[in-house]
């Protein structure tokens, strides 16, 4: 007979599967004392850029149980948001597949929510929080110890199966359950990312100097845009997708089945004449809903003007 702790494991895996997850991993609440000496390092290197904030929470960022209190394990999930067709590039400024559509924090959260509240008819009652994105969580190092994937050479995680265009996402929670194991890299000798990078961004193996980073420069970065990203911006004005287009293991992505990523019908027929005449009426129209409301207005504007006039 199976335990309580695997027949909820089971359980748990079975309903990520019905509510659209790809992949679902366990770990094991506690101390990622592998990470903490990297992060501290990355920090001191002020590879964050004006990112301060990542300076913030530095022991919940390591420790989940200071985070959700009495919690015993990590539940790490990645959704897909590969879409079935890019955004025509031709004549356009580039979005990043994730901002196509909706705002994931959103949908992945009300998606979370629904699959907790099933779990608990079935198990009765248990301590968790839901996260996507939204607390100061190492997701990837969880997903990476759950075995979803392996952190690759652009600090992406990767999965044999689907590539890297997928978000992540966690459930803390206080049930005792068993817990998963790191798959092994599957990077080898390539170094494509690296080598495609236009800002040389990729420090070296999984490094990366975010202060360097296209998508930190139109979406993270609020002051004006350094003169170092000109010419090298490749018409992208929110986000960056380079280094996963160009990784072999996208090959195997198989497009999303989620209605609400699907992007604004402007977003496919403006081109670069059309976003220079942006106003923040039509700013809030096509992205009133989509996670390039981040940059804002002046933000996406200020893209827009850098790249037109390196153009």
């Amino acid at each position: 007979m199976k335990s309580t702790t695997e027949k909820y494991s089971t359980l748990i895996k079975a309903k990520a599967k019905k509510f659209g997850f790809q992949n679902c991993g366990i770990s094991k609440a506690g101390f990622l004392e592998s990470d903490a000496a990297a992060l501290e390092k990355w920090l001191k290197n002020d590879y964050h850029g004006k990112m301060s904030y990542m300076e913030n929470h530095f022991d919940k960022r390591l420790d989940p149980t200071v985070l959700v209190e009495g919690s015993r394990s990590v539940i790490s999930l990645s959704y897909n948001y590969f879409p079935d067709e890019k955004l025509p590039s031709l004549n356009a400024f580039k979005i990043s597949k994730y901002a196509y559509g909706e705002d994931y924090h959103v949908i992945i959260k009300e998606i979370l929510q629904e699959m907790v509240a099933e779990l608990k008819e079935e198990i009765g009652d248990f301590e968790c929080r839901v996260f996507t994105d939204s607390a100061p969580i190492l997701e990837r190092s969880w997903a990476r110890k759950s075995g979803i994937g392996w952190v690759g050479k652009n600090a992406n995680l990767i999965t044999k199966q689907s590539g890297s265009f997928y978000f992540l996402a966690e459930i803390i929670c206080d049930l005792e359950l068993i817990e998963d194991h790191e798959t092994t890299d599957h990077c080898g000798t390539c170094t494509k990312c690296i080598e495609a990078c236009p800002t040389n961004a990729i420090i070296s193996d999984k490094i990366i100097d975010g202060s360097k980073c296209i998508s930190y420069a139109t979406i993270e970065l609020k002051n004006e845009i350094p003169e170092s990203f000109t010419n090298k911006m490749e018409d992208w004005m929110f986000g960056c997708d380079i280094c996963q287009d160009v990784c072999p293991w996208n090959r195997f992505s198989s497009p999303h089945l989620q209605e609400r990523f699907k992007p604004n019908a402007l977003l496919k027929t403006y081109q670069k004449e059309d976003w220079k005449e942006l106003t923040q009426e039509l700013f809030s129209e096509i992205f009133r809903k989509s996670p390039v409301k981040r940059t804002k207005f002046a933000g996406l504007e200020r893209n827009i003007a850098f790249l037109s006039n390196k153009e």
